[in-house]
């Protein structure tokens, strides 16, 4: 199973949703997801993007060319390789982002990346910070880098295609037919995704119920009774490839106590359409369904 920080959303709504975006003569100006004013004396031509949702998001909206660097991480879509990388996205290495001339550079919204944002600054290059926890949060971002990047019809048209997938109605199930999922994101301690996250967006969209909708956060740790005492009926992972076998904690004896690691009843989906919110939300869903009915 994965266990990269990257696939869990750990931060809470966006900070700036609703404010209107200043539009300064002879600069693109934007309120970004930390708060801060982001002025750019033309739109970016030269992006290092640190996180897989930003980099998957800039080629969705048709500044794929734009992209100067990127994380390890960031592999979706193909053409995104051919991008030097500059590091992992978790600790941004600041020589190694100078080195490509960005006149934007691109940070998830961290304790650690604002610090980033002020050092890459300091010394003249311009941050923009995003907070992808959410479907809609991903709207609200495409329409922003289309702004930075002038290709605020290709921004839209991503956003228009996001909240569609996000407002579509679910399976009609009543409660008592809808099956409760858990996403175990890491197992030791057990940490499992809350109702903060696109994935709990994706489980009900899905038509199943998320057995830790009730924790507001994106993720949590929490203990191995309480998993078992909520007795889901599937256990879903997220793994970094596409290789569809148990995580090693499925075989573990202490798991057992889980009713459905035990009947084997654990799917894992891929990390690059199930690590991250993106525009492929439509497909995520889709895929979601095949794979719990394939379960059954």
């Amino acid at each position: 199973m994965a266990r990269r920080p990257h696939l869990v959303g750990l931060l809470l709504a966006v900070a700036a949703c609703g404010r209107g975006e200043p539009r300064v003569a002879g600069t693109v100006t934007v309120f970004d997801d930390a708060g801060r004013a982001v002025a750019l004396a033309a739109p970016a031509r030269r992006i290092v993007s640190l996180a897989p949702s930003s980099t998957e998001l800039l080629f969705a909206i048709g500044a794929g060319d734009r992209v100067v660097g990127r994380t390890t991480w960031c592999r979706y879509p193909a053409a995104a390789l051919s991008v030097p990388v500059v590091g992992d996205g978790l600790n941004p290495n600041i020589e190694a982002i100078a080195t490509h001339h960005p006149d934007l550079v691109v940070l998830y919204a961290s304790a650690l990346n604002e610090t980033a944002a002020r050092q890459l600054e300091r010394i003249g290059i311009p941050t923009v910070i995003l907070r992808q926890d959410l479907l809609e949060h991903v709207a609200r971002d495409a329409r922003l880098l289309g702004r930075l990047t002038a290709h605020e019809s290709g921004g839209d048209s991503v956003a228009r295609t996001v909240l569609e997938a996000l407002e579509a109605p679910p399976p009609w199930l009543t409660s008592a037919s809808r099956r409760r999922v858990v996403f175990v994101v890491w197992d030791n301690p057990p940490m499992v995704i809350g109702a903060g996250s696109f994935l709990d967006q994706l489980a009900e969209l899905a038509g199943v119920h998320n057995a830790f909708h009730d924790l507001t956060s994106a993720s949590a740790t929490v203990s191995l009774e309480t998993i078992a005492a909520r007795d889901p009926d599937v256990v879903i992972t997220i793994a970094d490839s596409d290789d569809a076998r148990l995580p090693a904690f499925a075989s573990a004896r202490e798991w057992q106590v889980v009713r459905a690691v035990r009947e084997r009843r654990v799917l894992t989906l891929p990390g690059a359409l199930f690590g991250r919110p993106s525009p492929r939300a439509a497909a995520a869903v889709a895929e979601l369904r095949r794979r719990l009915q394939a379960l059954r």
